[in-house]
């Protein structure tokens, strides 16, 4: 038998496999995260004619003479180049920006992924389209240590920011200079214990003839009083007061003619809050925002990253998971070391260039339909062959 008939087999197969590649490459143009593949090919072994033999005496040295026995697929590489960013507004949709991929939990197995179309499930817990769920660091107080095992990230709206007593308040604003002895100038603010619930602070400023004195009343009649001087306007004494576990920092007050506009301008306390929204930053920390407007963290997605990306095999839904040859999985946080940063809002999309594809789909069809031509013609040379015994 012609040995260009198994050569010709060899490249209909080879190039049937490219053009599997190419067209699996073009139906996944709009896949989230989808990391294009393409074909590595390499001859098979050749059979030798003739050995190579080197010079000797009046005679000089020859080459070795092989005929090849066909081609067939080497591999198929995975092109992890990043895809084009994709906004959708959508709050929990991440895209990394470099290196690194999700870690998902999958039916119980553990695999990865660059799709980040999350969302949370009835459970709370944050998932994939295909239901594996992401996997991070849970907060606690809104902490998040991140030196512990990752496991899966939930979402809960029962979540409860925890009520922070009041332990500072600051007065702005300005005393007027020039104001009658007598005059007073009150101020309230709103403060919180450690159960968070809201009680009274009232400041009232009475002016002497030397500055202004003042007087703190909390809710259980608690009071403390003080002097205040100022000099040009500055404050010059009494920038603080205690009264009931608060303190009073009045350092940003100043007592300039004509203006009265001295009041509390905020305090650092808080009742229990409900979780209402949340995002996601650049390190991956999921921020949630409470009903009570304080924000802290309640979780944050880990990344992987491998020594060898293109070793780890493709298992469908826009998922890999990791072999032998890619290396252990390197678990860290967004922005560190070679992982890449998180953009919230967004989702990377596939990598897939359709023109250099098309391009590809043209060689595999002429390079299939040219093999097929070499076992045409290796039939017409059998043809031939047969036609030399007469009748």
């Amino acid at each position: 038998m012609l040995r260009s008939l198994d050569s010709g087999v060899s490249g209909l197969q080879a190039q049937q496999t490219m053009l599997d590649v190419v067209s699996n490459n073009i139906a996944n143009v709009n896949t989230t995260g989808y990391k294009s593949s393409s074909v590595e090919f390499e001859d098979t072994m050749s059979q030798l004619l003739n050995s190579a033999s080197a010079p000797q005496g009046g005679q000089g040295g020859t080459n070795p003479a092989s005929v090849g026995l066909g081609v067939r697929v080497a591999g198929i590489a995975t092109n992890f180049t990043e895809g084009s960013a994709e906004t959708t507004g959508v709050g929990t949709d991440v895209m990394i920006n470099g290196d690194g991929f999700f870690v998902v939990s999958n039916g119980g197995q553990t695999e990865y992924t660059r799709a980040g179309a999350f969302t949370p499930d009835s459970n709370g817990n944050l998932v994939s389209p295909d239901g594996a769920i992401v996997q991070g660091w849970s907060a606690t107080n809104g902490v998040v240590n991140t030196g512990t095992p990752i496991s899966n990230l939930t979402l809960s709206t029962t979540d409860i920011s925890s009520a922070r007593a009041t332990t500072t308040a600051t007065v702005t604003g300005n005393l007027p200079d020039g104001d009658a002895v007598g005059q007073t100038v009150n101020s309230d603010v709103g403060v919180y214990d450690a159960s968070g619930n809201q009680r009274d602070l009232n400041l009232t400023f009475t002016r002497t003839a030397t500055g202004w004195d003042v007087s703190a009343v909390d809710a259980n009649g608690t009071t403390t009083t003080g002097s205040l001087a100022f000099t040009n306007g500055v404050i010059s004494s009494g920038q603080t007061l205690a009264v009931g576990g608060i303190t009073v920092d009045m350092s940003q007050l100043s007592g300039f003619a004509g203006i009265s506009s001295a009041s509390v301008s905020g305090q650092n306390g808080n009742a229990a809050g409900t979780l209402q929204s949340y995002t996601v930053t650049s390190d991956g920390t999921i921020e949630g925002s409470f009903s009570n407007g304080a924000k802290q963290a309640i979780g944050q997605i880990a990344l992987a990253n491998f020594s060898n990306p293109n070793g780890l095999e493709k298992t469908g839904n826009s998922n890999f998971t990791a072999t032998a040859n890619s290396g252990l999985p390197q678990i860290g946080v967004a922005g560190n070391g070679s992982l890449g940063s998180l953009s919230s809002g967004e989702l990377e999309g596939s990598n897939v260039d359709l023109s250099q594809e098309f391009t590809n789909l043209i060689v595999a069809q002429r390079a299939f339909q040219a093999s097929a031509r070499v076992i045409t013609t290796s039939d017409d040379v059998l043809q031939e062959l047969i036609s030399l015994k007469p009748n």
